[in-house]
C-alpha cells in the first residue's frame, strides 16, 4: 500500500474532512484564515511562546505615513562627493594634504593608513542647483535632479563601520556581526502582510559594471525571527523563485494533496514537541503554494506600455538590470508587497573613479527618477517610502595618485548622503551639513541606528517597542540606540 494511500486511511480512521482541516488550521481554506488570524499569535496562546514576549504587532503602534518600503541600496559605497555634496573648496585646495585639524588622527583603513600624504582631489563633475528648493546635484545624475523637489537628501549620515561587509550587516540588520534579522524581516514580523498570495519582503539583485563587493543571504535573513519573514529573493528569468514550480509529472491537485498531508504530519509532530517553527514551515509551504499564480503574473513585464519602457529607459527591458528592477518593484508596490529591497552592486571605487562612477551613475539615474514618476502618477508614492543609498560614504583625499582626470577615494564612515522620497517625507529638502571638505558632520548628525529608528517611525512602528526575546534577551533593530530625526517627517 503505498505512503499516501495508509496515511489517508489513518486520517478516515481519526475523523473527518472537516475536523481535519479545522484541526490542523493549514489546509485548504484555513491557510489563508491562520494567516488572516495572525497565526504567530495563535502559537503564542497554545503555549509555545508566552504571549507577552513574542507576539508581532499586527498592527502598527500609530497611524502610520508609509505603508510601503522600497530600498534601492547601492553596494559599494558611491562618492557622495561626486553625486550630492558639493564641495568648492576642494577646488580651492587640489592636490594640497587634507589638514590635520580636519582628520583629527582618525581611523582609515588598510589600503591608505600606509600612504605618504591625503591629497585633496576635488570632483571631476560639476555640480549645479536643481528645482524650487535649489538643490546641489552632480552633472552624472541628470534625472534625479529633475525630482530634487519631490525629496530629502541627507547629508549627515555617520557609521562606525569602515568596511563593506559589517557596515551594509549594520544598514541592514542593526549590527555589524551576522545572524541578527534583516530590516524587511522586522517589519514583515511586526506589520505582517497585505497579500496573502505574496511575500511581505521581497529582494531583488542586479549589478552595474562587472563584479564588486559580494552580497550574503544573511542580508535578507529572519535571523531568529520565525523563518516565514525571511526576505524572498525573486530572480530574472522563467523561474523567479526556486523550487516554486511543481515538479515534473506533479500537477496542481496532487500538491495540493501533498501539502495536506505534509500539514497532518507537521501538525502531528508539533503536537508532540510544540515547536512553532514546525508550524512556520507549513506556512511556508502555503504560501509557495499560492505564489504559483501570483508571482508569474506579477514578474510579467511584458503588458507594460512603451511610454513606461521609455521612461524607465531602454534597460527596463532587460530582465536583471537595475531598472527592470525598479519596475518591477512598482509592481511588487502594487501588489501590496510590504518590503521591497533592491541591492545594485558596483559602487566600489578605489581606483580610476571618474570613469567608474560615470557608468555607474548612469545605470540608475534614469530608473531611480523614473520609479519615484511613476510611482506619483498612480498615487502609490504619497504611501509609499522610497530610499536611496550605500553603507558609507568616501574620503575626500586620493587614494593613490592623483591627477586631474584620475584619482580612487577610500571608504569614509564618517560622513555620506541617502536621499529619500515619498510617504511622510518633507520635499524638496536638506539635512545635516558637512564640513568645507566633506570629512565631518557639522550639522545634525544622523546615526544608522536613528535613520532606522525613522523609517520605522514613517511605518507607523516605535522602533524601542518592537522587540523579540531570544537566548534570554531582548532584541530590536535598533539595539539599544536611535532616535527619531523628526525634522524630516512632513
Amino acid at each position: 500500500m503505498s505512503f499516501y494511500k495508509e496515511l489517508e486511511n489513518h486520517v478516515h480512521e481519526q475523523l473527518s474532512r472537516r475536523n481535519f482541516l479545522s484541526r490542523t488550521s493549514l489546509g485548504l481554506g484555513a491557510a489563508a484564515m491562520s494567516s488572516i488570524l495572525n497565526a504567530d499569535s495563535s502559537f503564542a496562546k497554545k503555549g509555545a511562546l508566552p504571549a507577552e514576549e513574542n507576539t508581532p504587532l499586527g498592527q502598527p503602534h500609530f497611524a502610520p505615513k508609509a505603508k510601503r518600503v522600497i530600498y534601492l541600496f547601492q553596494s559599494g559605497a558611491p562618492s557622495q562627493l561626486e553625486l550630492f555634496d558639493y564641495k568648492p573648496k576642494l577646488e580651492q585646495m587640489w592636490g594640497q594634504d587634507l589638514p590635520e585639524s580636519i582628520r583629527q588622527g582618525q581611523r582609515l583603513t588598510g589600503m591608505t593608513a600606509g600612504q605618504s600624504s591625503f591629497p585633496l582631489a576635488a570632483s571631476k563633475y560639476k555640480f549645479e542647483q536643481y528645482g524650487h528648493s535649489r538643490m546641489w546635484i552632480s552633472e552624472l545624475l541628470p534625472h534625479i535632479s529633475t525630482i530634487a523637489d519631490e525629496a530629502t537628501f541627507v547629508r549627515s549620515l555617520h557609521t562606525e563601520a569602515i568596511n563593506h561587509d559589517p557596515a551594509v550587516t549594520f544598514f541592514q540588520t542593526g549590527s555589524q556581526q551576522g545572524g541578527r534579522p534583516s530590516w524587511g524581516s522586522w517589519i514583515s514580523y511586526g506589520l505582517g502582510s497585505d497579500n496573502q498570495n505574496m511575500p511581505s519582503f521581497v529582494v531583488l539583485l542586479s549589478k552595474g559594471r562587472g563584479g564588486d563587493q559580494p552580497l550574503y543571504a544573511k542580508l535578507w535573513s529572519n535571523g531568529f525571527l520565525p523563518s516565514v519573514h525571511q526576505g524572498v529573493v525573486f530572480r530574472s528569468g522563467p523561474d523567479p523563485v526556486f523550487y516554486l514550480s511543481n515538479p515534473d509529472g506533479i500537477d496542481k491537485t496532487s500538491r495540493r494533496r501533498m501539502l495536506d498531508y505534509l500539514a497532518k504530519l507537521h501538525q502531528d509532530q508539533y503536537e508532540h514537541i510544540l515547536d512553532p517553527e514546525i508550524n512556520y514551515r507549513v506556512q511556508q509551504y502555503e504560501m509557495a503554494y499560492r505564489m504559483q499564480t501570483a508571482v508569474p503574473e506579477t514578474m510579467d513585464i511584458s503588458q507594460e506600455p512603451d511610454y513606461i519602457f521609455d521612461m524607465y529607459g531602454e534597460e527596463s527591458r532587460k530582465p536583471g538590470t537595475f531598472a527592470a528592477n525598479c519596475l518591477l518593484a512598482r509592481k511588487l508596490i502594487e501588489k501590496d508587497v510590504k518590503f521591497v529591497q533592491l541591492y545594485h552592486q558596483g559602487w566600489d571605487q578605489h581606483g580610476n573613479l571618474p570613469n567608474d562612477i560615470k557608468v555607474m551613475a548612469k545605470s540608475v539615474d534614469q530608473a531611480s527618477a523614473a520609479l519615484i514618476m511613476d510611482l506619483k502618477q498612480r498615487g502609490l508614492l504619497d504611501e509609499t517610502l522610497v530610499i536611496w543609498g550605500g553603507e558609507f560614504g568616501r574620503g575626500s583625499y586620493s587614494q593613490g595618485k592623483l591627477t586631474k582626470d584620475n584619482y580612487g577615494r577610500d571608504h569614509h564612515p564618517r560622513s555620506f548622503t541617502v536621499w529619500m522620497a515619498g510617504a511622510g517625507i518633507k520635499k524638496g529638502f536638506v539635512y545635516g551639513e558637512t564640513d568645507d571638505f566633506g570629512y565631518n558632520v557639522v550639522k545634525d548628525p544622523v546615526h544608522v541606528h536613528d535613520f532606522q529608528a525613522t523609517v520605522m517611525h514613517l511605518l507607523g512602528v516605535d522602533h524601542e517597542r518592537l522587540v523579540f526575546k531570544h537566548q534570554g534577551r531582548r532584541y530590536r533593530l535598533t539595539d539599544v540606540h536611535g532616535k527619531v530625526v523628526k525634522p524630516l517627517i512632513a
